[in-house]
């Protein structure tokens, strides 16, 4: 297979870089369903554990159903901001952390944790493997949609208790993601939660460790000639 050329590979770290986690401003223009399937193969050409492929995805598009989505995020909003410092509680408060009714589409990825009961490669040590290749599954998803000029909020915030229920998820399945998708005007420069002083970006060079936990991860930075 030939490898990426330069313009190949510019256009993947683009994407990687200025993914983000878009909040609001969904424009009201549809995502057609061809661009929809494609952003579907994309997650479902996900790297899984043992290939077990765990996935499956839930296209929501009906108003009144994400307006009962975004009911139970308005709960547990309420319920997570008395977990914050209460310094920080009006900026909590400030952000606006769901797009869902706005967003044309919905999608929950869900991730079976029998599908590879009889095969279970990779899962005897780490059971949680599942749920990890389902992750794997997201982050494809978020790459191909910013590929196609599309935004994609990932709702963390919520019940999934009563998401399953909403959605009639069986007991052995386990929602993984919430995630709003629409088409926007433009991807800002930084992440949202970073220019709004939430939380700032860490130094790589404090990230990277040589051989062992306590390596000297500077050095190791250095030698990898990696620009923070």
């Amino acid at each position: 297979m030939q490898d990426f050329n330069v313009d190949d590979r510019a256009a993947v770290y683009r994407a990687i870089f200025t993914r983000r986690d878009i909040r609001s401003s969904f424009l009201s223009r549809p995502i057609q369903d061809d661009v929809l399937a494609r952003l579907l193969l994309a997650a479902h050409h996900a790297p899984s554990v043992g290939f077990m492929q765990p996935w499956n995805f839930i296209v929501i598009r009906d108003a009144e159903r994400k307006a009962r989505i975004r009911d139970l995020v308005l709960k547990a909003r309420a319920e997570e901001v008395r977990q914050v410092e209460e310094t920080r509680q009006p900026l909590y408060r400030a952000l606006k952390l769901e797009g869902i009714s706005e967003a044309p589409v919905n999608l929950c990825i869900t991730c079976d944790r029998t599908r590879a009961d009889d095969a279970p490669l990779g899962r005897w040590h780490n059971p949680e493997m599942d749920l990890y290749s389902t992750v794997c599954a997201v982050q494809n998803l978020w790459l191909a949609a910013r590929a196609e000029g599309i935004g994609m909020g990932w709702v963390s915030i919520l019940d999934k208790k009563e998401l399953r229920s909403l959605l009639r998820i069986p007991v052995h399945v386990m929602p993984v993601a919430y995630l709003c998708l629409g088409y926007v005007a433009d991807f800002e420069r930084k992440p949202e939660l970073e220019t709004k002083g939430w939380r700032q970006r860490l130094p790589l060079s404090n990230l990277i460790a040589s051989e062992e936990w306590d390596g000297d991860g500077e050095d190791r930075l250095k030698a990898l000639a990696i620009e923070t």
